[in-house]
């Protein structure tokens, strides 16, 4: 019997890990085992892998300023970015307010939830059809604004917000206002620097990239160095500037080194093929009858590599397991919260009604990923809804 042919389309939500990183993981776990905080030799060697994966990252954000704060997560570099800027200074516990998007991840709406039951005032800016209301972004903003948290790719539909012009209003309105960019599903998609987008903080993460699990980073400006801008979240021993303490996990680190030098070698080419496979998926649904009720999100501004797709009338979790089944794996939305039963934020700010957020999957591609892999998943999706629809 022939083996069934594994089409993996979920790469927003993780991707396999690359031989360079995987190589550069089990070189640093078999040979510089040192504690990077301790003085001898070992532990010097430890700290030089560290020290030159954040170099690495530093160039993959194409910037030389600023520095790199190594995190577990993306999830905690963003929880860091907002509480840590939260608490930076006493007195911002009396009416500091805090400005988001309203299609936020998890890993921001609810550090963001937390700080309201503290007292801060949190207000969410517009993102219908993909686009940031900086009008409203503009009328939002005032003197105690602390912090402005804003996704540079909504995960979920794939938009790119501008951030840039973001910053300027920001800058405009607000300077002393700091701005935190979440570039989690942004980065190696799309080639971007801090200072290019106006950012203070951006948090990065190294399993979207080919990297390891367990390790993020967030950028930080010399501006908020300077002006100690943001306080450690997790204490200790003062670790990573004293902004992270815990001993580093140096061979994930050194592994998130290694996928970021082989993404930047690699971003133009790979983003450019990866947006024909996301266009060769659109056009195919688009020429097939069988399809001509699936509701596709296309932003003018769009990430290369997501394509959300709304079904007719069946529940996403019932065409995922369909797909499944035929070795194509997709997902129901951020697979942070796909286990959960509410319906998509982002999906809803961009306007989708709720049965149609409960009836989206999300399709992400790699560079991996090949043209058959598109028509083997249009096919699946034609015979899926054939088959679906009679048990509906």
């Amino acid at each position: 019997m022939m083996e069934k042919r594994l089409v993996y389309l979920d790469n927003s939500a993780t991707t396999p890990i690359i031989d360079e990183a995987l190589e550069a993981y089990i070189s640093a776990s078999r040979e510089h085992y040192g504690n990077p905080s301790s003085l001898h030799g070992v532990g010097v060697d430890a700290e030089h892998l560290i020290k030159s994966a954040r170099e690495d990252i530093l160039r993959s954000l194409y910037t030389t300023s600023g520095d790199i704060i190594f995190t577990g997560s993306g999830t905690e570099a963003n929880n860091l970015a907002i509480t840590g800027r939260a608490h930076a200074k006493a007195r911002f516990h009396r009416g500091a307010k805090i400005i988001t998007s309203d299609g936020e991840h998890a890993s921001v709406n609810m550090p963001l939830a937390k700080l309201e039951e503290e007292g801060y005032k949190i207000a969410k800016i517009p993102t219908r059809g993909g686009t940031l209301d900086l009008s409203a972004l503009e009328r939002e903003l005032t003197q105690n604004t602390v912090l402005v948290s804003i996704m540079l790719v909504n995960n979920e539909t794939g938009a790119v917000y501008n951030i840039p012009e973001a910053s300027k209003v920001i800058r405009r309105v607000c300077p002393s206002a700091y701005l935190h960019v979440d570039a989690t599903q942004g980065y190696m998609k799309i080639p971007f620097s801090p200072e290019a987008l106006g950012a203070d903080m951006v948090t990065v993460s190294a399993h979207k990239i080919g990297g390891p699990k367990g390790v993020g980073a967030l950028y930080i400006s010399e501006r908020v160095k300077t002006e100690k801008g943001i306080s450690a979240v997790i204490l200790g021993g003062g670790q990573e500037n004293g902004l992270r303490s815990g001993t580093e996990n140096v061979p994930a680190i050194s592994a998130f080194g290694a996928a970021a030098r082989v993404a930047l070698g690699n971003i133009r080419e790979n983003s450019s093929y990866i947006e024909s496979l996301r266009t060769r998926l659109i056009e195919g649904i688009r020429s097939r009858e069988e399809l001509s009720e699936l509701s596709l999100i296309t932003p003018d501004m769009h990430a290369p590599h997501i394509l959300n797709i709304a079904l007719p009338s069946i529940k996403s979790e019932t065409m995922l397991h369909y797909l499944s089944s035929l070795g194509i794996y997709v997902s129901s939305g951020s697979a942070c919260s796909s286990n959960t039963s509410h319906k998509s934020e982002a999906l809803l700010a961009y306007g989708r009604s709720e049965a149609e957020a409960d009836a989206s999957i999300r399709v992400s591609f790699s560079h991996k990923n090949t043209p058959e892999d598109v028509d083997l998943l249009i096919d699946a999706l034609c015979s899926g809804i054939h088959k679906l629809a009679r048990v509906r």
